[in-house]
């Protein structure tokens, strides 16, 4: 079979592989949609959460079962499927407590085993959700980053009506303005450099013009956007973290101190993948403004440049094998 193989730091090859061995314990699927994640980006360029190499990325995943192991029950081949991309030990404190998004050996398919990125690919009964047949794989696929943006949405812990500022119109970051126009019926303002996607996001979201703010979201992991995002929120205001820094920050603290703003960090989702499924309906024809036309697998590292380079309109680029 033909897959995306990353082998090292700025090194994405794709390959021919046999097909992926199966255990008692595993669904094999074959893959009918896989998302480019802002993470996998990440991690082509610095390796960071990489448990194994060569690795097939790509955590976000719709697919169709093939083939079941002996030892699963509850699943049968023809099931359409998405992925959950966690890992989790099952053994550590947040484990024991049902808390997996916060297990301390965390790991994402993708990075800890092979992920999307090919024809097939073998994962556990307890990391897929199944989907209703007839919802198509482009926006099934989506439910894993609309999962991480409901959960920033959820961990602002936000009123109706308030006043948000949205740093990023990247996946996440549009997908968070989305629900918190549709879901958290709020006043969003954005701040996004590409004018078209910015224009993309405005076609489907009544854009607020920048103002005074009360809540933030802070999706670029550019340290000098968190620290404007802190002097202009309103005192005692509230930010969101789920950009993803690729450096350690030189911050000013003492404007957290001395205007009681509190930070909270947003990682993954506990169980709103789960919630993010049963928006998909209302919010689909949306999505679908917001995706890029599929890919083939060649050419992924090339789309890994280009997004790299900030070069997409889109919100979601996504691999059709």
């Amino acid at each position: 079979m033909k897959a995306v193989r990353l082998y090292g730091v700025g090194d994405l090859r794709v390959n021919t592989l046999d097909l992926p061995e199966m255990a008692a314990n595993q669904l094999r699927l074959k893959v009918l949609a896989a998302g480019i994640c802002g993470s996998d980006l990440h991690n082509y360029r610095t390796g960071k959460w990489l448990a194994q190499l060569p690795v097939t990325p790509g955590h976000e995943i719709c697919g169709e079962v093939l083939e079941v192991g002996a030892d699963v029950r509850g699943f049968q081949p023809g099931d359409r499927v998405v992925a959950d991309s966690r890992v989790w030990c099952g053994e550590c404190p947040a484990c024991q407590r049902r808390s997996f998004n916060l297990c301390t050996a965390l790991g994402f398919v993708g990075e800890v085993c092979d992920g999307g990125f090919a024809e097939q690919t073998v994962l556990p009964p307890e990391g897929l959700l199944k989907v209703p047949a007839d919802m198509p794989a482009a926006v099934a696929v989506l439910s894993e980053p609309l999962g991480v943006a409901l959960r920033v949405v959820n961990q602002l812990r936000i009123p109706a009506g308030a006043r948000v500022r949205v740093a990023g119109g990247g996946t996440i970051g549009g997908l968070v303005a989305l629900l918190l126009h549709e879901v958290a019926q709020c006043q969003v303002q954005l701040s996004e450099p590409n004018v078209a996607r910015y224009q993309l996001l405005a076609q489907i979201i009544p854009l607020q013009p920048d103002g005074e703010f009360d809540y933030a979201v802070e999706a670029t992991g550019i340290t000098a956007v968190l620290q404007q995002l802190v002097d202009e929120i309103s005192a005692g205001g509230r930010i969101a973290l789920v950009g993803l820094f690729h450096h350690r920050a030189d911050f000013d603290f003492n404007r957290l101190v001395e205007r009681e703003i509190d930070l909270v960090g947003c990682s993954v989702f506990a169980d709103e993948q789960r919630q993010a499924l049963a928006l998909l309906p209302q919010l689909a024809d949306k999505l679908a403004t917001l995706t890029a036309p599929p890919i083939a697998l060649d050419a992924v590292p090339q789309t890994y440049l280009d997004l790299i380079a900030g070069n997409s309109r889109w919100l979601k680029s996504w691999v059709q094998p």
